[in-house]
């Protein structure tokens, strides 16, 4: 399969109770980029993402994927290309062992059980988290999952890597390590997610969804600086483009109530007040 490209044409997606979850849906990511695709909930990014290698198919339009057009008989291939990281790591992770749930893929394609001892111990290595092979993901913390979770996707060698919501509900540091693992992955990555300090680190561009439409594509820089688009898509700037409430003396404040101070040492200021 040739260039790690991805491809929407006109995608359409309308659930069985006639909810119409992506609607003309068009856009093209080149290889090595890394884009983020955000949005309001209900906007449509998991929907979008779960078509990106076939778990849902389109009511119509297309997805191309390098120079292939995704279809029912090549979905094995196009599931090496595209490793899809779920929003919850329990929907990712089912077998007794870590190194059961990193294997699966591996075994599945059919190699031999030394080359996938080599990709286990390879992709475990790339999230720092070898020292869990053995364990039990039912024994994981949120940010050992997280990480064992893409695991199980590195292990099958994806050119493209696509993540729903990879920092949701992770401690700081747990946060900063998963962060840090993506930037050390430099094929093409898409992401969803409502952590926009991340989009800002991590992606140098944002699609926007609302209502299963693109409203905007561009800089993520541009795009976090268009107040007037954030407010329609009911989104807001990343803290670190935010005035800060501590150091600001024309804070806004909600009336009736004291500014809120985001806590010391979560990750978007560090004061010493």
């Amino acid at each position: 399969m040739s260039h790690h490209k991805v491809e929407v044409r006109n995608l359409q997606h309308v659930y069985p109770d006639g909810t119409v979850a992506l609607n003309d849906v068009s856009f093209r990511i080149h290889h090595g980029e890394s884009v983020a695709i955000i949005g309001a909930n209900g906007a449509g990014k998991s929907t979008l993402l779960l078509h990106l290698n076939g778990y849902l198919s389109a009511t119509s339009g297309e997805v191309v994927i390098g120079d292939t057009l995704l279809a029912r008989e090549n979905l094995a291939e196009v599931r090496r290309t595209v490793g899809i990281v779920f929003q919850d790591p329990d929907d990712q992770l089912f077998m007794p062992t870590v190194f059961d749930d990193v294997a699966f893929g591996p075994l599945n394609m059919g190699l031999a059980a030394t080359d996938v001892e080599t990709r286990v111990i390879e992709a475990l290595g790339m999230v720092e988290a070898v020292e869990l092979r053995h364990k039990p993901p039912y024994h994981l913390s949120g940010g050992e999952k997280k990480r064992v979770a893409i695991a199980t996707v590195l292990s099958m060698l994806p050119d493209i890597l696509v993540l729903d919501e990879p920092t949701n509900g992770l401690d700081p540091h747990a946060r900063r390590q998963v962060m840090a693992l993506l930037q050390a992955f430099h094929h093409t990555r898409i992401i969803t997610s409502h952590d926009l300090d991340m989009v800002l680190e991590l992606c140098e561009r944002t699609i926007v969804l609302q209502d299963g439409q693109v409203m905007a594509d561009g800089p993520t820089l541009d795009i976090f600086k268009n107040e007037e688009l954030l407010h329609a898509c009911r989104l807001e700037k990343p803290f670190a483009m935010q005035a800060c409430p501590v150091c600001s003396p024309g804070r806004r404040t909600v009336p009736g109530r004291k500014p809120l101070v985001p806590p010391h040492g979560d990750g978007y200021h560090d004061h010493e007040h």
